[in-house]
This record gives C-alpha cells, sequence and structure tokens, in this order.
C-alpha cells in the first residue's frame, strides 16, 4: 500500500527527485504539509478576525439604524455578525435604514466568501487530524476492523461513510448542546429548545424563538458558528457518498475488469498502474486521450 504522504509528494513534483531516500522524502512531504495548513488555518482566522472586528465596529456606530431586542452593544455586534455569516437570520436584529440595510448586504456577500474558506481549508485541516488520529488508534488493532474501516484503494484514507458518521456525530451533539443551554439557560420549554436548536443548526432561522439573554448570545456566537460548519460538511460527505455511489454503478470495459482482477490478484500493484499511467501520458502529448500504433512504437523505440 502506497504512503499518502509519498503519493502527495508525487504529485507536487517530488518524483524528480529518484535517489533522494524514501524517508528523506516523505519526511519533506510532511513537513511541506504542516506548513501549508498552519499557514492557511491562520490566514483563516485572520480574515475571520477582521471580519468580526470590521461588523462589530459598523454595528456600534450605527446601532441607532438597526432594530431588535438589545443586552449589551458588543455582544449584540458580534451576535448579529455570528447570525448574518452562518445565514440563519433569525430577524431579531435587522436594519432599518437604507445605509444599514446596502451594509448589510456587504456584510452578507463577504460572510459567505469566509464561510467557503472556512469550510474547506480549516474543517479539511481538523478533519484530517481527526482522521489520523483514528487511524493511528486502530493501527494495531484487528486486521477486520481495519479493513471495514480504511479505504486502501484510496492510500489508507478513512472510508467517506464513516466520516459521514462522525459528522453526524458532531451535529447531534451540536443540537444536544444547543438545546441544553436553551433549556436551562434561555428558560425555554423542552419542545420549544429542540425546536430552536434545529432549526439553527440547520440555518432554517424561523425567527419565532430566539436568544434573548447576554449568556445565551455569547454562547451562540461560538456554537452557530461550529454548527453551521458541522451542518455543512455533512452535506458534504453525504454528497460525496451518492457521487461514489453512482460511480460504482457505472459499467466497467473490458481492459477495467482486466486490471481490476489483477490487482485483487496481486500480479500488479498500484505502482504498476501508475507507471503505466505515465508513459501513457508521455505519449499522448495533445491530451487528446487515445495514442497511436505509431505514437506507441515510437515510444518503445526510444526507449530502446
Amino acid at each position: 500500500m502506497e504512503d499518502p504522504l509519498i503519493a502527495s509528494g508525487s504529485r507536487s513534483g517530488v518524483e524528480s527527485l529518484p535517489e533522494t531516500p524514501v524517508s528523506a522524502v516523505t519526511s519533506f512531504a510532511a513537513v511541506v504539509e504542516c506548513v501549508r495548513r498552519n499557514w492557511i488555518i491562520t490566514l483563516a482566522m485572520v480574515g475571520l478576525f477582521l471580519y468580526l472586528a470590521f461588523v462589530v465596529c459598523i454595528f456600534c456606530f450605527y446601532r441607532d439604524q438597526y432594530s431588535g431586542s438589545e443586552t449589551h452593544p458588543i455582544v449584540d455586534a458580534f451576535y448579529f455578525s455570528v447570525v448574518t455569516m452562518s445565514t440563519v437570520g433569525y430577524g431579531d436584529i435587522v436594519p432599518l435604514t437604507r445605509t444599514t440595510k446596502i451594509i448589510s448586504i456587504g456584510f452578507v456577500i463577504i460572510s459567505i466568501v469566509l464561510l467557503d474558506i472556512l469550510i474547506n481549508w480549516v474543517v479539511d485541516h481538523v478533519l484530517a487530524l481527526q482522521e489520523n488520529a483514528i487511524l493511528a488508534l486502530i493501527a494495531n488493532r484487528n486486521r477486520a476492523i481495519r479493513d471495514r474501516i480504511v479505504d486502501l484503494e484510496n492510500g489508507g484514507k478513512m472510508k467517506t461513510i464513516w466520516k459521514f458518521g462522525l459528522a453526524l456525530c458532531v451535529v447531534v451533539t451540536c443540537v444536544g448542546v444547543g438545546a441544553c443551554v436553551l433549556c436551562f439557560g434561555e428558560k425555554l420549554g423542552f419542545l420549544d429548545s429542540v425546536y430552536l436548536s434545529v432549526m439553527s443548526v440547520t440555518t432554517v432561522g424561523y425567527g419565532d424563538e430566539t436568544f434573548k439573554t447576554v449568556g445565551g448570545r455569547i454562547f451562540a456566537v461560538f456554537w452557530l458558528v461550529l454548527s453551521t460548519i458541522a451542518m455543512a460538511c455533512l452535506f458534504i460527505y453525504f454528497a460525496q457518498i451518492r457521487v461514489d455511489g453512482k460511480v460504482m454503478e457505472l459499467p466497467l470495459s473490458e481492459s477495467e475488469f482486466v486490471v481490476s482482477k489483477l490487482k485483487e490478484s496481486g500480479k500488479i500493484s498500484e505502482d504498476d498502474i501508475k507507471q503505466v499511467v505515465s508513459e501513457y501520458e508521455k505519449l499522448d502529448r495533445n491530451n487528446l486521450r487515445k495514442i497511436t500504433s505509431s505514437q506507441l512504437l515510437e515510444g518503445g523505440n526510444g526507449e530502446n
């Protein structure tokens, strides 16, 4: 089975150094990946901080041009910015004037871009750490357990169905924690607490029930960000499972069936296939996804 780090290093051009020891290539690829992920997280966090700071300043400056229930000015400002960014939109704090409505349009556009960055960059890093921790935990367990969780055809990564299960657990946890805070902190009934929690996590946000206390809104600032991202990940993994299912239903050609059976019998490896594909791509100079017999003969003569 190919080491995922070596595979990622090969894609980034490390194969141009064939004489480099495998351990050195792996270490270099790991360092590069670590630096890249840390830089992405730092950039995303700085962007989130700047967005929140900007929205808070604008909200405080135009506070009299927003209507809704008030608690503490700074808390309300952060609460409004996160409710906007998460697209929940309770409606308990809304713009009143032309100026604040135009500003709110800008808030929404910026927040959608920022949320996309958080989902695609930061969450990818966090889930990768979680996946590595789980893979390390089951590394020495029963082989049958590893085979059920690990996808050997995808570089030893965790199967998508298990990632979906983890994301579902996070979403359910967010709903449960939110319902508890609403029930005991906001003094809502059990049904109303679960109702508002589900409407918030799914970003529906009808607005008939909202957070009204300072403590509740402080909790919502962090809870809404986490739950919105968790819900987005859940949908992404669900869509990936559906796509994988459709791919599995596609018919196999004769050549694909032969390759599959050879891999299954252990007569060829993934490295052998990659080497052949690489030779094919060198012959297919125009990226037409087909070559002629003359090109094949020329390639063979060139090697000789």
